[in-house]
């Protein structure tokens, strides 16, 4: 816990089968941890990608009448043209930063690291990844939307990672994060990055959730985003 500035627990984690060349780091969703989707992952794991799935702090949630649970930020509210907490936005994406540098001092260079997450943290990890200065191999957002959106713009997207490979899936039936929110991300990120390497895939009846044809494509998207180099 000594110097873990995101005041929670340490990671769960899956380890490579072999030498770890890649590693994925995954961030949940409001009110839940990291335990589920390194589940997740593990089955649909690649023998030489390690699997890191961090636990957001407990904080008050405005949404949720100020009750306190994991969140990477605080969500005022779920419509389009909601107020947003800038500040925790921007700190946790900080502390995402923080963990792929920690990655990097392990040995593996940031550009074999996939960044992604589900809801709030798909959310944070497309900030995170069109603000760092760090090259990544890829984002896998799901069931998410692009925070802070308004303040993105070409003007000030940091080079690294315009020709980023970003998979973004939504589950057609969503009733809490709608696929107009999917959708509307796409269209936004496709003016800031290369179109051609955006993927976006819908699923048919799927609520707010994952389902195996969805782990699936994120398992090619991993395998292709990060080939094996031994």
């Amino acid at each position: 816990m000594c110097g873990n500035n995101m005041s929670a627990p340490l990671p769960a984690i899956v380890p490579a089968a072999r030498k770890a060349t890649a590693a994925v780091i995954f961030l949940h969703g409001l009110g839940d941890t990291g335990h589920g989707w390194a589940e997740a992952m593990a089955g649909i794991r690649t023998p030489h990608v390690k699997y890191i799935c961090p636990h957001a702090p407990v904080m008050p949630v405005s949404l949720n009448m100020n009750m306190a649970m994991p969140s990477w930020f605080d969500i005022i509210g779920l419509s389009p043209d909601a107020e947003e907490d800038e500040t925790g936005i921007k700190k946790a994406a900080e502390s995402i930063k923080a963990l792929i540098d920690q990655e990097v001092k392990n040995g593996i260079p940031s550009h074999r690291i996939v960044l992604g997450g589900f809801s709030q943290g798909g959310a944070l990890s497309l900030y995170t990844a069109l603000t760092t200065h760090q090259k990544l191999a890829g984002v896998v957002a799901l069931s998410c939307w692009l925070p802070l959106r308004n303040s993105l713009s070409k003007v000030n997207l940091i080079g690294s990672n315009k020709e980023i490979a970003i998979l973004q899936c939504h589950g057609e039936a969503d009733p809490l994060v709608p696929l107009i929110f999917g959708c509307l991300t796409v269209e936004k990120l496709k003016t800031m990055l290369n179109p051609n390497n955006i993927t976006f895939k819908t699923y048919a009846r799927m609520p707010h959730s994952a389902c195996p044809e969805e782990m699936m494509d994120i398992k090619q998207f991993i395998e292709k985003q990060l080939p094996p180099i031994d």
